[in-house]
Protein backbone atom coordinates (compact mmCIF):
# COMPACT_ATOMS: atom_id res chain seq x y z
CA UNK A 1 0.00 0.00 0.00
CA UNK A 2 1.36 3.76 -1.05
CA UNK A 3 0.42 6.57 0.91
CA UNK A 4 -1.23 8.43 -1.87
CA UNK A 5 -3.40 4.93 -3.04
CA UNK A 6 -7.18 6.01 -3.32
CA UNK A 7 -6.14 9.44 -3.59
CA UNK A 8 -6.99 10.72 -7.16
CA UNK A 9 -5.70 14.09 -8.52
CA UNK A 10 -7.16 15.93 -11.71
CA UNK A 11 -4.35 18.25 -13.54
CA UNK A 12 -4.85 20.89 -15.94
CA UNK A 13 -0.83 21.27 -16.51
CA UNK A 14 1.62 21.91 -18.68
CA UNK A 15 5.47 22.70 -18.75
CA UNK A 16 7.57 21.72 -15.90
CA UNK A 17 6.15 23.41 -12.75
CA UNK A 18 2.78 21.51 -12.08
CA UNK A 19 3.52 17.88 -13.86
CA UNK A 20 6.93 18.05 -11.41
CA UNK A 21 4.84 18.14 -8.53
CA UNK A 22 1.87 15.91 -9.54
CA UNK A 23 4.24 13.27 -10.66
CA UNK A 24 5.68 13.21 -7.39
CA UNK A 25 2.10 12.85 -6.33
CA UNK A 26 2.28 9.98 -8.94
CA UNK A 27 5.01 8.66 -7.32
CA UNK A 28 3.33 8.12 -3.86
CA UNK A 29 0.25 6.02 -5.64
CA UNK A 30 -1.99 8.44 -6.46
CA UNK A 31 -4.19 8.57 -9.72
CA UNK A 32 -2.87 11.34 -11.44
CA UNK A 33 -5.04 12.73 -14.65
CA UNK A 34 -3.64 14.62 -16.90
CA UNK A 35 -5.58 16.76 -19.15
CA UNK A 36 -3.86 17.93 -22.23
CA UNK A 37 -5.08 19.37 -25.39
CA UNK A 38 -6.27 16.99 -28.83
CA UNK A 39 -3.37 16.30 -30.95
CA UNK A 40 -0.76 18.24 -29.42
CA UNK A 41 -0.92 17.78 -26.00
CA UNK A 42 1.51 19.49 -23.17
CA UNK A 43 3.69 21.48 -25.13
CA UNK A 44 6.66 20.04 -23.01
CA UNK A 45 6.01 16.89 -25.34
CA UNK A 46 7.62 18.64 -28.24
CA UNK A 47 10.79 20.30 -26.38
CA UNK A 48 12.79 18.04 -27.91
CA UNK A 49 13.22 14.31 -29.40
CA UNK A 50 16.16 13.02 -26.98
CA UNK A 51 14.61 9.85 -25.55
CA UNK A 52 14.14 7.81 -28.15
CA UNK A 53 12.26 10.45 -30.30
CA UNK A 54 10.44 12.05 -26.35
CA UNK A 55 11.06 14.68 -25.00
CA UNK A 56 13.27 14.88 -21.89
CA UNK A 57 11.21 17.10 -19.94
CA UNK A 58 8.53 15.27 -20.64
CA UNK A 59 9.60 11.80 -20.08
CA UNK A 60 11.03 13.23 -16.73
CA UNK A 61 7.88 14.68 -15.03
CA UNK A 62 4.90 12.64 -16.32
CA UNK A 63 5.73 8.83 -15.65
CA UNK A 64 2.82 7.12 -13.78
CA UNK A 65 -0.07 9.49 -14.80
CA UNK A 66 -3.22 8.76 -17.68
CA UNK A 67 -3.63 11.26 -20.27
CA UNK A 68 -7.04 12.34 -20.93
CA UNK A 69 -6.88 14.60 -24.39
CA UNK A 70 -10.01 16.89 -24.36
CA UNK A 71 -10.49 20.37 -24.85
CA UNK A 72 -12.29 21.90 -22.03
CA UNK A 73 -13.92 24.20 -23.84
CA UNK A 74 -16.77 22.00 -25.33
CA UNK A 75 -19.61 21.69 -24.30
CA UNK A 76 -19.50 18.00 -23.81
CA UNK A 77 -16.27 18.32 -22.41
CA UNK A 78 -16.59 21.07 -20.13
CA UNK A 79 -19.43 19.10 -18.55
CA UNK A 80 -17.24 15.82 -18.45
CA UNK A 81 -14.34 18.16 -16.60
CA UNK A 82 -16.56 19.11 -13.93
CA UNK A 83 -17.46 15.37 -13.36
CA UNK A 84 -14.66 14.49 -13.04
CA UNK A 85 -13.06 17.06 -10.77
CA UNK A 86 -16.59 16.42 -8.52
CA UNK A 87 -15.24 13.10 -7.55
CA UNK A 88 -11.23 14.23 -7.06
CA UNK A 89 -9.40 14.65 -4.16
CA UNK A 90 -7.16 17.87 -6.07
CA UNK A 91 -7.17 19.59 -8.76
CA UNK A 92 -4.04 21.36 -10.02
CA UNK A 93 -3.31 23.65 -12.43
CA UNK A 94 -0.66 26.35 -14.31
CA UNK A 95 -2.93 27.55 -16.72
CA UNK A 96 -2.30 31.35 -17.84
CA UNK A 97 -3.57 33.86 -15.24
CA UNK A 98 -7.24 33.94 -15.06
CA UNK A 99 -8.06 31.13 -17.31
CA UNK A 100 -9.46 28.85 -14.40
CA UNK A 101 -11.58 31.36 -13.19
CA UNK A 102 -12.79 31.78 -16.93
CA UNK A 103 -13.33 28.00 -16.88
CA UNK A 104 -15.20 27.70 -13.72
CA UNK A 105 -12.47 25.87 -12.03
CA UNK A 106 -11.32 28.61 -9.64
CA UNK A 107 -11.58 27.20 -6.12
CA UNK A 108 -14.38 29.39 -5.33
CA UNK A 109 -16.89 27.73 -7.86
CA UNK A 110 -15.62 24.50 -7.12
CA UNK A 111 -15.79 23.56 -3.74
CA UNK A 112 -19.29 23.84 -2.96
CA UNK A 113 -20.22 20.69 -5.38
CA UNK A 114 -17.01 19.09 -3.88
CA UNK A 115 -16.22 20.66 -0.15
CA UNK A 116 -13.04 18.20 0.52
CA UNK A 117 -11.68 19.77 -2.86
CA UNK A 118 -7.86 20.58 -2.37
CA UNK A 119 -6.87 23.68 -5.66
CA UNK A 120 -3.46 24.29 -6.05
CA UNK A 121 -2.67 26.89 -8.54
CA UNK A 122 1.06 27.45 -9.78
CA UNK A 123 1.72 30.68 -11.50
CA UNK A 124 4.78 33.02 -11.63
CA UNK A 125 4.11 35.51 -9.43
CA UNK A 126 0.88 34.58 -7.71
CA UNK A 127 -2.82 35.05 -7.72
CA UNK A 128 -2.58 38.81 -7.24
CA UNK A 129 -0.44 41.60 -6.86
CA UNK A 130 0.66 44.17 -9.53
CA UNK A 131 2.21 41.46 -11.22
CA UNK A 132 -0.05 38.68 -11.29
CA UNK A 133 -0.65 38.83 -15.11
CA UNK A 134 3.03 38.72 -15.99
CA UNK A 135 4.12 35.68 -18.37
CA UNK A 136 6.77 33.58 -16.19
CA UNK A 137 9.36 31.69 -17.54
CA UNK A 138 11.88 29.79 -15.59
CA UNK A 139 14.66 32.15 -16.43
CA UNK A 140 12.69 34.99 -16.31
CA UNK A 141 11.56 34.41 -12.50
CA UNK A 142 15.49 33.21 -12.19
CA UNK A 143 16.25 36.96 -12.69
CA UNK A 144 13.33 38.29 -10.50
CA UNK A 145 14.34 36.55 -7.86
CA UNK A 146 18.01 37.31 -8.20
CA UNK A 147 19.57 33.97 -8.54
CA UNK A 148 21.50 35.67 -11.47
CA UNK A 149 22.83 38.37 -9.53
CA UNK A 150 24.78 35.80 -7.69
CA UNK A 151 25.38 32.95 -10.41
CA UNK A 152 28.38 33.16 -12.70
CA UNK A 153 31.17 34.83 -13.31
CA UNK A 154 32.21 37.91 -12.66
CA UNK A 155 31.80 39.05 -16.30
CA UNK A 156 28.75 36.95 -17.29
CA UNK A 157 25.71 36.08 -14.90
CA UNK A 158 24.40 32.46 -15.81
CA UNK A 159 21.27 30.69 -15.01
CA UNK A 160 21.31 27.66 -13.59
CA UNK A 161 21.48 25.00 -16.22
CA UNK A 162 17.91 22.84 -14.71
CA UNK A 163 14.92 24.70 -14.53
CA UNK A 164 15.00 25.82 -10.74
CA UNK A 165 12.29 27.92 -10.78
CA UNK A 166 10.41 25.41 -12.40
CA UNK A 167 11.68 22.47 -9.85
CA UNK A 168 11.08 25.16 -6.90
CA UNK A 169 7.30 25.91 -7.50
CA UNK A 170 7.04 21.88 -8.43
CA UNK A 171 8.42 20.97 -4.96
CA UNK A 172 6.17 23.37 -2.96
CA UNK A 173 3.29 22.40 -4.78
CA UNK A 174 4.11 19.23 -3.73
CA UNK A 175 4.98 19.49 -0.04
CA UNK A 176 1.38 21.73 0.26
CA UNK A 177 -0.72 19.37 -1.13
CA UNK A 178 0.87 16.51 0.89
CA UNK A 179 -0.20 19.22 4.25
CA UNK A 180 -3.52 20.19 2.75
CA UNK A 181 -4.51 16.25 2.78
CA UNK A 182 -3.32 15.75 6.07
CA UNK A 183 -5.27 18.87 7.16
CA UNK A 184 -8.20 17.85 5.26
CA UNK A 185 -7.74 14.11 7.32
CA UNK A 186 -8.52 16.48 10.84
CA UNK A 187 -11.19 19.10 9.36
CA UNK A 188 -12.49 17.38 6.39
CA UNK A 189 -12.57 20.28 4.29
CA UNK A 190 -10.42 21.08 1.32
CA UNK A 191 -8.53 24.14 0.50
CA UNK A 192 -6.93 26.44 -1.93
CA UNK A 193 -3.34 26.61 -2.33
CA UNK A 194 -1.47 29.34 -4.01
CA UNK A 195 1.86 28.60 -4.93
CA UNK A 196 4.02 31.45 -6.53
CA UNK A 197 7.49 30.74 -8.68
CA UNK A 198 8.76 33.98 -7.66
CA UNK A 199 8.07 33.14 -3.72
CA UNK A 200 9.28 29.43 -4.15
CA UNK A 201 12.77 31.02 -5.71
CA UNK A 202 13.44 33.82 -3.27
CA UNK A 203 12.85 31.33 -0.63
CA UNK A 204 15.59 29.46 -1.92
CA UNK A 205 17.50 32.64 -1.95
CA UNK A 206 17.38 33.18 1.78
CA UNK A 207 21.29 33.08 2.69
CA UNK A 208 22.03 35.46 0.10
CA UNK A 209 19.56 37.79 0.83
CA UNK A 210 20.61 37.85 4.11
CA UNK A 211 24.31 37.99 3.49
CA UNK A 212 23.12 41.51 2.32
CA UNK A 213 20.86 42.18 4.97
CA UNK A 214 19.96 45.94 5.24
CA UNK A 215 21.53 47.35 2.28
CA UNK A 216 25.26 45.29 2.43
CA UNK A 217 27.35 44.22 -0.03
CA UNK A 218 25.85 41.10 -1.73
CA UNK A 219 27.52 37.89 -2.20
CA UNK A 220 30.09 38.29 -5.54
CA UNK A 221 29.49 36.08 -8.71
CA UNK A 222 32.53 33.59 -8.49
CA UNK A 223 31.89 30.83 -10.74
CA UNK A 224 31.82 27.26 -9.16
CA UNK A 225 33.43 28.72 -6.34
CA UNK A 226 32.88 29.31 -2.81
CA UNK A 227 31.78 33.78 -2.27
CA UNK A 228 33.23 33.57 0.91
CA UNK A 229 34.99 30.33 1.68
CA UNK A 230 38.57 29.28 0.11
CA UNK A 231 39.56 26.82 -1.16
CA UNK A 232 36.24 25.85 -1.83
CA UNK A 233 35.50 25.08 -5.77
CA UNK A 234 36.93 23.96 -9.03
CA UNK A 235 40.78 22.64 -9.37
CA UNK A 236 42.38 21.45 -12.41
CA UNK A 237 44.35 18.44 -12.40
CA UNK A 238 47.55 17.35 -14.77
CA UNK A 239 45.73 14.90 -16.51
CA UNK A 240 42.69 17.80 -17.05
CA UNK A 241 40.41 16.53 -14.98
CA UNK A 242 38.48 18.68 -12.55
CA UNK A 243 38.11 18.12 -9.44
CA UNK A 244 36.08 19.96 -6.73
CA UNK A 245 36.87 20.33 -2.90
CA UNK A 246 36.04 22.34 0.09
CA UNK A 247 37.72 23.28 3.42
CA UNK A 248 35.72 24.22 6.16
CA UNK A 249 37.71 25.10 9.13
CA UNK A 250 41.70 25.33 10.19
CA UNK A 251 41.74 21.91 10.96
CA UNK A 252 41.02 20.89 7.15
CA UNK A 253 43.53 23.44 6.06
CA UNK A 254 46.47 21.92 8.24
CA UNK A 255 45.40 18.14 6.78
CA UNK A 256 45.04 19.92 3.33
CA UNK A 257 48.31 21.85 3.49
CA UNK A 258 50.03 18.43 5.25
CA UNK A 259 48.67 15.35 3.24
CA UNK A 260 47.40 16.93 -0.08
CA UNK A 261 49.70 19.99 -0.88
CA UNK A 262 52.38 18.19 1.27
CA UNK A 263 53.74 21.54 2.27
CA UNK A 264 53.42 21.95 5.57
CA UNK A 265 54.89 24.96 5.63
CA UNK A 266 52.39 26.78 4.24
CA UNK A 267 50.74 26.90 7.64
CA UNK A 268 53.27 29.45 8.71
CA UNK A 269 52.47 31.91 6.00
CA UNK A 270 50.67 34.51 7.25
CA UNK A 271 48.92 35.37 4.01
CA UNK A 272 46.74 31.91 4.54
CA UNK A 273 46.61 32.40 8.36
CA UNK A 274 42.66 32.01 8.25
CA UNK A 275 40.01 32.20 6.65
CA UNK A 276 39.30 35.48 5.34
CA UNK A 277 43.25 35.95 4.60
CA UNK A 278 43.11 33.41 2.47
CA UNK A 279 39.75 34.25 0.47
CA UNK A 280 41.55 37.95 0.63
CA UNK A 281 44.66 36.24 -0.97
CA UNK A 282 42.81 33.16 -3.02
CA UNK A 283 44.97 34.52 -6.50
CA UNK A 284 48.10 33.46 -4.47
CA UNK A 285 46.74 30.33 -2.94
CA UNK A 286 45.39 28.80 -5.98
CA UNK A 287 48.47 29.46 -8.40
CA UNK A 288 50.05 27.30 -5.03
CA UNK A 289 47.30 24.69 -5.26
CA UNK A 290 47.56 24.31 -9.18
CA UNK A 291 50.77 23.82 -9.14
CA UNK A 292 50.92 21.02 -6.59
CA UNK A 293 48.76 19.32 -8.80
CA UNK A 294 49.89 19.92 -12.29
CA UNK A 295 52.42 16.44 -11.90
CA UNK A 296 49.17 14.64 -10.79
CA UNK A 297 46.05 13.01 -11.72
CA UNK A 298 42.57 13.66 -10.98
CA UNK A 299 42.24 10.61 -9.75
CA UNK A 300 45.61 10.92 -7.04
CA UNK A 301 44.33 14.23 -6.27
CA UNK A 302 41.38 12.45 -5.26
CA UNK A 303 42.73 9.76 -3.24
CA UNK A 304 45.31 12.38 -1.27
CA UNK A 305 42.00 14.29 -0.78
CA UNK A 306 40.16 11.40 1.01
CA UNK A 307 43.05 10.78 2.46
CA UNK A 308 43.57 13.89 4.42
CA UNK A 309 39.60 13.81 5.46
CA UNK A 310 38.96 16.28 2.78
CA UNK A 311 35.81 16.97 1.37
CA UNK A 312 35.47 16.98 -2.68
CA UNK A 313 33.97 15.32 -5.61
CA UNK A 314 34.08 14.55 -9.51
CA UNK A 315 33.05 17.33 -12.25
CA UNK A 316 30.96 14.70 -13.55
CA UNK A 317 29.17 15.16 -17.22
CA UNK A 318 25.97 13.50 -17.70
CA UNK A 319 27.41 10.11 -18.56
CA UNK A 320 29.28 10.01 -15.43
CA UNK A 321 26.09 10.56 -13.74
CA UNK A 322 23.81 8.05 -15.33
CA UNK A 323 27.40 5.47 -14.65
CA UNK A 324 27.62 7.05 -11.15
CA UNK A 325 29.11 3.82 -9.13
CA UNK A 326 27.01 4.97 -5.99
CA UNK A 327 23.50 5.09 -7.78
CA UNK A 328 24.03 1.94 -9.19
CA UNK A 329 25.39 0.27 -5.85
CA UNK A 330 22.16 1.53 -4.41
CA UNK A 331 19.90 -0.14 -6.66
CA UNK A 332 18.39 3.41 -7.58
CA UNK A 333 17.62 2.97 -11.14
CA UNK A 334 14.77 0.92 -12.57
CA UNK A 335 13.04 0.94 -16.32
CA UNK A 336 9.39 2.29 -17.18
CA UNK A 337 7.49 1.79 -20.27
CA UNK A 338 7.00 3.77 -23.27
CA UNK A 339 5.61 4.19 -26.46
CA UNK A 340 9.29 3.50 -27.57
CA UNK A 341 9.84 1.06 -25.07
CA UNK A 342 11.61 0.89 -22.07
CA UNK A 343 13.53 3.68 -20.65
CA UNK A 344 16.23 4.07 -17.33
CA UNK A 345 14.26 5.72 -14.30
CA UNK A 346 15.54 7.25 -10.92
CA UNK A 347 13.39 6.15 -8.48
CA UNK A 348 12.35 9.13 -6.20
CA UNK A 349 14.52 10.15 -3.73
CA UNK A 350 13.77 9.06 0.10
CA UNK A 351 14.54 5.38 0.24
CA UNK A 352 11.69 3.78 2.47
CA UNK A 353 11.21 -0.03 3.47
CA UNK A 354 7.43 1.78 3.84
CA UNK A 355 6.21 0.71 0.35
CA UNK A 356 7.71 0.68 -3.27
CA UNK A 357 7.20 3.83 -5.38
CA UNK A 358 4.97 3.65 -8.33
CA UNK A 359 7.02 3.99 -11.70
CA UNK A 360 4.61 3.41 -14.16
CA UNK A 361 4.42 4.36 -18.01
CA UNK A 362 4.87 7.46 -19.46
CA UNK A 363 1.82 7.97 -21.44
CA UNK A 364 1.03 8.91 -25.16
CA UNK A 365 -1.61 12.09 -26.03
CA UNK A 366 -4.82 10.84 -25.28
CA UNK A 367 -4.04 7.41 -24.33
CA UNK A 368 -6.94 7.06 -21.74
CA UNK A 369 -9.34 9.48 -22.87
CA UNK A 370 -11.71 6.87 -24.27
CA UNK A 371 -11.77 4.80 -20.67
CA UNK A 372 -12.17 8.02 -18.47
CA UNK A 373 -14.45 9.55 -20.60
CA UNK A 374 -16.40 5.82 -20.51
CA UNK A 375 -15.99 5.89 -16.90
CA UNK A 376 -17.30 9.34 -16.21
CA UNK A 377 -20.77 8.49 -18.04
CA UNK A 378 -20.21 9.57 -21.31
CA UNK A 379 -22.13 7.52 -24.23
CA UNK A 380 -20.69 6.23 -27.03
CA UNK A 381 -22.28 8.84 -29.26
CA UNK A 382 -20.56 11.49 -27.20
CA UNK A 383 -17.44 9.91 -27.52
CA UNK A 384 -17.76 9.81 -30.96
CA UNK A 385 -18.87 13.56 -31.26
CA UNK A 386 -16.35 14.85 -29.24
CA UNK A 387 -13.91 12.87 -31.82
CA UNK A 388 -15.62 14.39 -34.77
CA UNK A 389 -15.25 17.78 -33.99
CA UNK A 390 -11.71 17.15 -32.65
CA UNK A 391 -12.21 17.81 -28.57
CA UNK A 392 -10.48 14.56 -27.99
Amino acid sequence: MRPLDGITVVSLEHAIAAPFATRQLADLGARVIKIERPVTGDFARHYDSRVKGLASHFVWTNRSKESLALDVKHPIADAAVKRLIAGADVLVQNLAPGSAERLGLSYDALKASNPQLIVCNISGYGEDGPDRDRKAYDLLVQAEAGFLSITGTDDTPSKAGCSIADIAAGMYAYSSILAALIQRGKTGEGCSIDVSMLEAMVEWMGYPMYYAYEGATPPARNGGSHATIYPYGPFAAGDGQVVMLGLQNEREWKAFCEKVLLNPDLMADPRFASNAQRAENKVDLRDIILTAFSDLSGAAVIERLDQAGIANARMNDMAGVWNHPQLRARDRWVEVDSSEGPLRALLPPGRTDAFTPRMDPVPDIGEHSREILEELGLTAKDIAELEQQGAI
